[in-house]
């Protein structure tokens, strides 16, 4: 008895043949499976279209990217602030951390 192939490899195959323009037939020999089994795949994926599409994965990962640039963004931000609050601190608003490095190790100070 011949071993059920996976899921995945269904799906390739259905989205290669429908987008290649190449024979049903020339695909199913192609891929080593019988044409009427890829004309079965082919119709049940016709029938089920709730299933995402790759367009709707390629959607939904630009979204999840631009969310994350978004955070990042945000936590650089809020990094920046705190060295420029930090630095005012330490070195006062109006002082050039140049004039100050007479008073303290070149070590210590990193620019």
């Amino acid at each position: 008895m011949a071993r059920k192939p996976a899921p995945e490899f269904h799906a390739e195959a259905v989205r290669v043949e429908l987008t290649s323009g190449l024979p049903r037939k020339q695909m199913a020999a192609d891929f080593g499976i019988g044409f009427s089994t890829l004309s079965r795949w082919i119709q049940q994926d016709r029938r089920n279209p709730e299933k995402p599409t790759v367009q709707s994965d390629l959607e939904r990962e630009v979204a999840e990217l631009r969310k994350e640039k978004r955070i990042l963004r945000e936590e650089r931000d809020v990094l920046k602030s705190f060295a420029i609050n930090l630095r005012h601190q330490i070195f006062g608003k109006r002082r050039n951390i140049n004039t100050l490095s007479g008073r303290f190790s070149p070590n210590l100070i990193q620019v």
